[in-house]
């Protein structure tokens, strides 16, 4: 993954195939909590469906402060360029 439209599409398609969302509904700023009813086990599912699709160990202490779909975007994209 190099880029941020490469990820957010990946998140899409997790968000599609997981936990049955709309890939409209998954736009940058839509809140994970407030507007796509994720809950804290989703949130662990989801790491670990971006693990195994990225190959990056994902801590999920980086994800903890993830309120919107661009915090992912951004905490994933931050591990593929370290």
């Amino acid at each position: 993954m190099k880029d941020r439209d490469e990820i957010l599409q990946l998140i899409r398609d997790i968000m599609q195939e997981m936990f049955e969302i709309d890939a409209e509904d998954v736009s940058l700023d839509a809140r994970l909590y407030e507007d796509l009813d994720f809950d804290s086990i989703d949130a662990v599912d989801m790491i670990v469906k971006l693990k195994e699709m990225t190959g990056k160990a994902l801590n999920p202490k980086d994800f903890k402060n993830a309120r919107s779909i661009n915090d992912v975007v951004e905490a994933v994209y931050k591990l593929a360029h370290e």
